[in-house]
């Protein structure tokens, strides 16, 4: 490995030289930086991180918090963990993920220990008690999610509430009456995730002023919770003929249920699921979808958080615009 009293030897001059080079803590002539830089590229030195960010204060981490609670679906939980990765590593930072459900705790030991230059922050709840700490914190934070106050804390997120409103008018449109949601687990709810509320509230809303019948139902991840809400669901509301699924973990189970029903999709029964595209076509019949944008939504939260590093303190609320496609799960009632 390269040292720096090597770069130093070949530009001819003091280690100390070239170490303000690097951090640019000195000013140096311009000759002596190009000669300085030459001999770094020549001998393909790259400075020691942990030394780096002891003389720049400075780490090119990115702290990810994503408590993984056995309610949540961690293969849509990890397309976020993963496109939060590709595009800290496009801005040459890397990722550390605290998966931990500590609450405020973690996030100040995170930030006491100087182990991240900032902090991405995911299933924010509506009233998120963390949010007094990370506002309290002396490094930028971006949530991935949108409580009711931010209170000047930057966020992303899927317009939850819009999504919910399009799938009740797709199947309005559709000239179905009577429209059932399986919705997250029960948890989630009592939780106050910010997602599962917002979604509802949309859901609600729009069905009231469509004139539907809106059916909400909570659905926990087994595919005994999927028969026994369903078999629930079809005696108290027979005339239901759309459903909405907002909840991944279970959308296999639903069809297959529908299926030992004998209730056709969508001839009987039309499908909207809200879900990552990639699972859309993973199933008997193709699905339409309300897609869940992890990728442009990880990339979109670490373009605001390098924003904050490099001293851009204005906070934005970025909610993307539901994307419905249509494919063979609906139809007319």
């Amino acid at each position: 490995m390269v040292t720096i009293h090597e770069v130093a030897r070949s530009a001819g001059v003091a280690p100390s030289t070239v170490s303000y080079v690097i951090s640019g803590k000195r000013s140096i002539s311009p000759k002596t930086k190009r000669l300085v830089e030459e001999s770094i590229r020549r001998l393909g030195y790259h400075p020691h991180a942990g030394a780096r960010a002891l003389a720049s204060s400075k780490t090119s981490v990115l702290a990810l918090v994503v408590p993984l609670r056995t309610d949540l679906n961690v293969a849509v939980v990890m397309q976020f963990v993963a496109s939060v990765v590709k595009a800290a590593r496009d801005h040459d930072h890397d990722v550390l993920l605290l998966t931990k459900d500590e609450g405020p705790a973690a996030l100040q030991r995170v930030a006491s220990s100087a182990l991240a230059d900032a902090l991405i922050v995911m299933d924010v709840e509506s009233d998120d008690p963390r949010v007094p700490m990370l506002l309290a914190l002396d490094r930028p934070v971006v949530l991935i999610g949108a409580p009711d106050s931010p209170c000047g804390l930057p966020c992303v997120d899927l317009d939850f509430t819009a999504a919910g409103a399009v799938c009740v008018a797709h199947l309005a449109d559709l000239g179905h009456r009577s429209i059932a949601l399986v919705g997250p687990s029960p948890a989630v709810y009592r939780r106050g995730t910010s997602y599962a509320a917002r979604f509802l509230r949309g859901f609600t809303d729009a069905a009231r002023a469509r004139g539907v019948k809106a059916v909400p139902r909570s659905c926990r991840h087994s595919y005994e919770a999927v028969s026994s809400g369903l078999d629930d669901l079809f005696a108290q509301h027979p005339d239901v003929t759309g459903l909405v699924v907002h909840n991944e973990a279970v959308l296999p189970a639903v069809l297959s249920d529908l299926r030992h029903r004998g209730r056709r999709v969508p001839q009987d029964v039309s499908v909207v699921a809200v879900c990552p595209d990639s699972m859309a076509e993973n199933h008997p019949v193709a699905l339409t979808t309300v897609a869940i944008p992890a990728d442009e939504v990880g990339a979109l939260a670490v373009e605001m958080t390098v924003r904050s590093l490099g001293g851009h303190t204005g906070a934005e609320t970025r909610l993307l615009a539901p994307r419905l496609t249509v494919r063979d799960s609906t139809a007319r009632a």
